[in-house]
């Protein structure tokens, strides 16, 4: 059993749940994609291997992904929320493009220590953080200056 397996069965069992067959697939489908993804996506990639699940049943298992720490919003577009798994990984900054929508990730590392500074000095406790910063990539800006 993979490691995220094993915490997800044990965040399951505190919740009087089973890791069942299906849920264990729509775990490792999660963890073998390696973007971002909607849950109308992960469900699109889940059917190409088998038939036998609900779309509901997906949806219904995201809460308890989330509330496992295994995976979290990262952000919303196009109307859809849009997730990504942080189990193992550091996290990390979003650099959105508001024209092309690309998306390009970077680590904290360097604002770690003013926010935890921030943090102390108002007696605030983080939990989740998300930092999602939108502007124009260096293709859409220079698409731009070339049409003015």
């Amino acid at each position: 059993m993979q490691e995220h397996e094993k915490v997800f069965q044990d965040y399951l069992a505190t919740k009087g749940l089973k890791l069942t067959r299906t849920r264990a697939l729509i775990l490792n489908t999660v963890f073998d994609m390696h973007e971002h993804f909607d849950v109308e996506a992960l469900y699109d990639k889940i059917k190409t291997l088998t038939d036998s699940i609900s779309r509901a049943t997906v949806y219904r298992c995201i809460p308890l992904l989330k509330d496992a720490n295994l995976i979290q919003q990262s952000m919303r577009t196009s109307s859809r929320d849009s997730f990504e798994h942080i189990f193992g990984h550091p996290r990390h900054i979003h650099w959105i493009c508001s024209k092309c929508g690309t998306i390009v990730e970077t680590d904290y590392e360097e604002l770690t220590p003013i926010l935890n500074r921030s943090a102390k000095r108002i007696k605030f406790a983080m939990g989740e953080l998300k930092l999602n910063i939108y502007g124009l990539c260096w293709k859409c800006q220079s698409s731009e200056n070339e049409n003015q």
